[in-house]
């Protein structure tokens, strides 16, 4: 193989800083290499095409999103986990300048409804692979909690509601920028589900 002509972890960087501020349709790959300081060609013979490179960007920023969402949820009690969860969802959404949102969410909306129109089925899979996997995670803390006597509902269905709500928070998010009303809805999700005194 022909050696790197760049540090392939700090262009997935750039780029997916790119794709989360101004969406994958309005990137481009001459974008991307000005920031990244590398010659456009370098980038296609890489990675192939704008929407390869999206992927692999996004796997990076998932991989890192749910070791941080694991740590979250590791420490104290049931309340105090679903709490930092929220409360790293939100960061999240509310980062950058301005504030670029959900980057799942925004992928979601440039899937195209034909071949060759916007993100395909292999983004699809991926938003849908990292969804999966943070519904699981919560899944797996509610079964650990009920384990422990701090929660006595159904751990499937509950992670699958506080799922929900985030999506609601991001759509929520990009339609007020509202901090505090995003943080108000995840303390009432976190006593609907915990049950006011809960955990």
């Amino acid at each position: 193989m022909r050696p790197r002509e760049f540090d392939h972890d700090e262009v997935l960087r750039v780029a997916f800083d790119q794709f989360w501020r101004k969406g994958v349709r309005g990137t481009s790959l001459s974008d991307i290499a000005r920031d990244a300081a590398v010659q456009r060609g370098s980038l296609y013979n890489a990675f192939g095409s704008k929407e390869a490179l999206f992927l692999e960007a996004y796997e990076r920023y998932a991989g890192d999103y749910l070791a941080a969402l694991h740590k979250a949820l590791a420490v104290g009690s049931l309340r105090k986990r679903l709490t930092s969860f929220f409360d790293l969802t939100i960061t999240n959404f509310r980062s950058g300048t301005p504030p670029r949102g959900c980057p799942t969410t925004r992928g979601l909306m440039e899937l195209g409804a034909a071949e060759g129109e916007g993100l395909d089925d292999n983004a699809r899979q991926a938003f849908a692979r990292l969804i999966s996997r943070i519904t699981a995670m919560l899944q797996d803390t509610l079964v650990a909690a009920a384990a422990r006597g701090e929660f006595d509902g159904n751990p499937a269905a509950a992670a699958l509601h506080i799922v929900t709500v985030t999506r609601g928070l991001a759509v929520l998010e990009r339609a007020f920028g509202d901090e505090p009303q995003l943080r108000k809805i995840a303390g009432h999700t976190i006593d609907l589900v915990l049950g006011r005194t809960g955990g």
